[in-house]
């Protein structure tokens, strides 16, 4: 039994408790076909949950349908209350917590043109390189009515979360979706008081992070995901990263959890390794494009190394009081053990436990000790699949049936 690791006693978040300290970092599940909160999304994240982890999180809920990256995503409103309350409903049957992670795509939109406008929002306007596969070539400089509608979109989705019976949000301000996209200088050249120094490029995000809190923050946990460096020369270093930490801090988020990278121009930061060069070929020609480019925009190929953000962020932990949830590359007990002594207060695990939802109750009963998770990213990109992300692999789950991604999670 591994019950003496820090790792397996609670911890409060802002007012919720957590039974252990693993978190199921957010991943694209790719299993809300045309938007639908659906079978397969529900019953992804009730093995998590059964497998033992503190709290699942259900990646991407936009704060609108014109906010998705992609359509086969959810959104939060009225309309998708029911079939995410059957989710967390799901999840609180094995003693776990529900998180929905909330974000807008901005300029990162690859929807079909009927469904989004044409010209999409960012903290810059101009050329739009993420719209060339789509005819979005012009993205427009968001404008203080722009920035209130969308705070207040924020907002509402976090009150549908909880009516959802979510326990926990997590804004999303990394990887280069919408607040992203203010806060990283590669995207926001703005020279108004948005733009400029760190200070004023996490104006707009903390201003969505304050009325968030206010909304909703007494009764469920308002978390933040960042991304400590861009790893990408002109984006934003650890030294930037230190001071989002700090400025979240100081806006009163109840958790930070440190990720890394941007979608496009630094995957390898953001996963510690590439993705595969051959690997499932999506039937979505939009995302097959996007592929093919990916190796020519990222990071030369490296090899995974275990707990690879972690140099990263100990300098945030030393700097901050706040609580922090390390991710990256956490493959066993050791690795878990490690990331405790340093201090943090929290673990997000993704690709482990897409490999094997169990894991954290064979980590703490001694099962195992490491997983059998080889980093190959397959799973990153059969979200673009019918079934949604799965492993490859011959363990855990064992992938999904496609269905079970059309049908409202309600109907069970």
């Amino acid at each position: 039994m591994n019950t003496n690791s820090l790792s397996f006693t609670p911890i409060k978040i802002g007012p919720l408790t957590l039974k252990n300290r693993f978190i199921k970092a957010a991943t694209n599940e790719g299993m809300c076909k045309n938007g639908i909160i659906s079978k397969g999304l529900s019953k992804f994240h009730e093995e998590v949950a059964k497998g033992g982890a503190a709290m699942t999180t259900v990646a991407y809920c936009a704060t609108s349908k014109d906010g998705q990256t992609f359509i086969d995503q959810a959104h939060l409103s009225k309309n998708t209350t029911k079939d995410f309350k059957s989710l967390t409903d799901a999840v609180h049957k094995h003693g776990a917590a529900a998180q929905a992670q909330i974000t807008h795509a901005g300029a990162f939109t690859f929807l079909p043109k009927q469904f989004s406008s044409l010209k999409p929002i960012s903290a810059n306007g101009g050329f739009n390189k993420f719209g060339v596969m789509t005819g979005r070539y012009l993205k427009q400089k968001m404008t203080r009515d722009d920035m209130d509608k969308i705070s207040n979109e924020f907002v509402q989705a976090a009150i549908h979360a909880k009516e959802s019976g979510f326990d926990a949000i997590e804004i999303h301000m990394g990887h280069g979706y919408l607040l992203a996209q203010f806060i990283t200088p590669f995207y926001n050249t703005r020279k108004d008081i948005y733009g400029g120094n760190i200070d004023n490029r996490m104006r707009y995000p903390k201003e969505v992070l304050s009325k968030v809190l206010d909304a909703v923050g007494n009764d469920i946990a308002v978390t933040v995901k960042f991304s400590q460096t861009d790893g990408k020369i002109g984006g934003n270093t650890i030294e930037e990263g230190i001071e989002i930490a700090k400025i979240l801090e100081n806006s009163g988020a109840h958790m930070a959890q440190l990720s890394n990278g941007l979608n496009v121009e630094s995957i390898d930061t953001m996963f510690g390794n590439p993705l595969p060069k051959s690997s499932v070929k999506p039937k979505n020609l939009i995302i097959r494009v996007g592929m093919l480019m990916q190796p020519k925009s990222n990071e030369p190929d490296k090899e995974f190394k275990q707990l690879y953000s972690l140099e990263t962020a100990k300098k945030i932990r030393n700097a901050v009081d706040m609580p922090l949830c390390y991710l990256g590359g956490a493959q066993n007990i050791s690795n878990i053990n490690t990331v405790m002594s340093e201090g943090f207060d929290a673990i997000g695990l993704g690709r482990a436990l897409i490999y094997d939802p169990n894991l954290v109750n064979s980590l703490q009963n001694g099962s195992v000790r490491n997983s059998g998770c080889t980093a190959c990213n397959q799973c990153v990109t059969l979200m673009y699949t019918p079934g949604g992300t799965a492993c490859v692999e011959d363990g855990g789950y064992g992938g999904h049936k496609p269905e079970l991604n059309t049908i409202p999670a309600s109907q069970y």
